[in-house]
């Protein structure tokens, strides 16, 4: 993985020099768009070894929404410029800032919130030897996670459940999501190629998908 943090290091220098006036446009609309709090959501996240980093993304929830760190396609505390942002992974860019500093990787397991890496046994602790990424299998095969929950919950609900949609999306994400998240993520970390990650990449920019650990991801 020698190659890993140079490039990391090389390209996240570069995308900020060429994507700052994108970063810019975007948080000139947060501000007037999403008034009253700040352009930047900035939340401590697990990065390599369990070591505790804060990460920074454009703010997509109205302020104080106090909602899940599981998100619901659709759910009101996500504002309308916000589910844009998210749907074009806009809200994404400050992390290039993450990435240039070490904290964070072009391509690993996606920041977990404290709590989630203390569930981790075995060899699945694994994960934790990586830095967290801005991409990766997890984040190709779940890109549309918020959907994907959100047609969950409402078969669900169609289905008879009274839960709360967010305790069905916990539930969903607790038990699936999660679970596989992990698998792969550790498949990333036992069967590492350089190749695979900027073919991620491409993916991720482009929106494709591609084969990876026997599946399409």
């Amino acid at each position: 993985m020698f190659l890993k943090p140079i490039f990391d290091k090389i390209v996240s220098f570069f995308g900020l020099l060429i994507l700052w006036p994108v970063l810019l446009i975007v948080a000139v609309l947060v501000k007037i768009k999403m008034p009253g709090g700040p352009v930047l959501f900035v939340q401590q996240r697990v990065g390599r070894e369990g070591k505790l980093f804060k990460v920074h993304k454009f703010r997509t929830m109205t302020v104080n929404h106090g909602g899940s760190s599981v998100s619901v396609a659709g759910e009101a505390r996500i504002t309308p410029l916000g589910a844009k942002l998210r749907h074009y992974k806009l809200d994404e860019l400050p992390e290039l800032w993450d990435v240039l500093i070490g904290n964070m990787s072009f391509v690993g397991p996606r920041p977990d919130v404290p709590g989630y890496a203390d569930l981790l046994q075995g060899e699945d602790r694994d994960m934790l030897k990586l830095r967290p990424g801005i991409t990766g299998p997890a984040s190709l095969k779940y890109r549309d996670e918020e959907e994907m929950i959100a047609a969950y919950v409402a078969q669900k609900q169609k289905e008879g459940d009274t839960r709360e949609v967010q305790e069905i999306a916990l539930w969903y994400n607790d038990n699936v999501i999660f679970p596989d998240k992990v698998r792969l993520n550790c498949y990333y970390y036992r069967h590492y190629s350089f190749i695979k990650d900027i073919q991620m990449i491409f993916c991720t920019v482009l929106g494709k998908k591609m084969e990876y650990a026997g599946e399409m991801i």
